[in-house]
């Protein structure tokens, strides 16, 4: 059975006429869950080499698309950081039972913050068995976009709401004033995550995106004594690499079994 052909596809409508897309491969647990970057999505490099190692392993995974990405509904200038971890709750409500680990990549490490905030909050810690950050840039709006704006930028988004922004990867990025709003209401690491499970985070020192440091800001703000903080010095915000694939292969296979990375 070919991959494409083992993972189930789902579009769930998320109560507003808003169908938000997922793929679901079965397996043992704890259930891999992998959240996207800003203006990316389930399909990209990371993404595909995850489901490639959870199939090989038997391992369960879960990847998805938030509104306005990917292969889901609605328009990305409607997201904010807020409602883009909204959605992936929903997702992971509907589609996960039981233990599962969280790899975040870039906007994706936010809301792997945020969700794993939320469980704790809930009663629902003790089923995040890890939480994985590839170049996690959690709170990037308030510490890296806003300060970076020029006047004449602040005066186009007070007055039209939306600025486009230069984009290394593509065509220009849509910011929107709600999204930098949002942003400054959903920060994480203003106070402590409390958190009980393993955390690795991935982080190049040539990120050209997102600095390195922020790697080390996190690991102060969670409270879980299983932290450590892995750079890659050659490595960039995008770490898909095959080297750097193999440690983050390497890195999962610790969390999973609870030993090496």
């Amino acid at each position: 059975m070919t991959q494409s052909a083992a993972e189930e596809r789902f579009r769930l409508d998320r109560g507003d006429g808003v169908h938000l897309a997922a793929r679901r491969l079965g397996g043992r647990g704890p259930v891999l869950i992998f959240l996207p970057g800003f203006a990316s999505d389930m399909a990209g490099t990371k993404a595909a080499m995850l489901a490639e190692f959870a199939a090989s392993r038997g391992q369960a995974l879960l990847r998805l698309d938030y509104s306005g990405h990917g292969e889901s509904e609605g328009a990305f200038t409607e997201g904010t950081i807020g409602r883009w971890a909204a959605d992936a709750g929903f997702l992971i409500d509907r589609l996960v039972t039981g233990p599962r680990v969280l790899i975040g990549s870039s906007m994706g490490g936010w809301i792997a913050l945020l969700l794993a905030r939320a469980m704790a909050a809930r009663g629902a810690g003790g089923d995040l068995a890890g939480l994985v950050g590839i170049a996690a840039a959690p709170d990037f709006t308030e510490r890296l976009i806003r300060p970076a704006l020029s006047a004449a930028q602040r005066a186009a988004l007070a007055r039209d709401g939306r600025i486009d922004l230069p984009n290394p990867y593509g065509p220009p990025t849509p910011i929107t004033a709600a999204l930098l709003a949002d942003g400054a209401v959903q920060s994480v690491l203003d106070q402590p995550i409390p958190l009980a499970c393993p955390v690795r985070l991935m982080h190049g020192q040539r990120d050209a995106e997102v600095p390195w440091q922020t790697a080390l800001d996190i690991a102060a703000a969670v409270t879980a004594a299983d932290t450590r903080t892995i750079l890659i010095k050659d490595g960039d915000h995008r770490l898909s690499r095959e080297e750097d694939l193999r440690l983050l292969r390497r890195v999962l296979r610790g969390v999973i079994g609870k030993d090496g990375f």
